[in-house]
């Protein structure tokens, strides 16, 4: 399925091509992969936090340009965020392109350029890849710790 141009607004490019944190931690706390069955893009996620802040990142995207954007916006932005943080910004991505929410703001702004998404459902999966992967990995994190104080209780 082609989709109009409209979706692949000099934005989408721009985001796209500044891909940051492209290469993988060497010792992370969690690592998380996310797979797009309908076009086959996939994003691995490595991540490192301490508390409930994230404190090292790393990124494989084989996806579209528009999970490719998504990913940059999350690379250039997760280094620092509370797991609250991200988890909310990935619930308000769901909601923009399934519900009609409004796109996320602040520093995650730049993901407003995916609102013409909510159009193309088949293209939501890729378009939501990393949010899932990074949920995921912090997930992993959570349950790590909490085994690991329960041992110790």
């Amino acid at each position: 399925m082609s989709l109009p141009e409209e979706i692949y607004s000099q934005r989408i490019l721009e985001l796209a091509a500044a891909l940051q944190r492209t290469a993988r931690l060497a010792t992370p706390q969690a690592t998380a992969t996310a797979h797009s069955k309908l076009c086959g893009s996939t994003v691995t996620v490595d991540l490192a936090m301490e508390g409930d802040v994230v404190t090292d990142y790393g990124q494989k995207v084989k996806a579209c340009l528009l999970g490719q954007s998504s990913a940059s916006v999350m690379g250039r932005e997760v280094v620092g965020s509370t797991a609250a943080e991200l988890r909310a910004v990935g619930a308000a991505m769901r909601r923009m392109l399934k519900e009609d929410g409004p796109p996320p703001h602040g520093k995650w702004g730049d993901l407003a350029a995916l609102e013409k998404v909510r159009d193309y459902k088949a293209r939501h999966g890729s378009t939501l890849l990393v949010f899932d992967a990074v949920e995921d990995a912090i997930a992993q994190i959570e349950a790590k710790r909490a085994e690991h104080s329960e041992a110790h209780v």
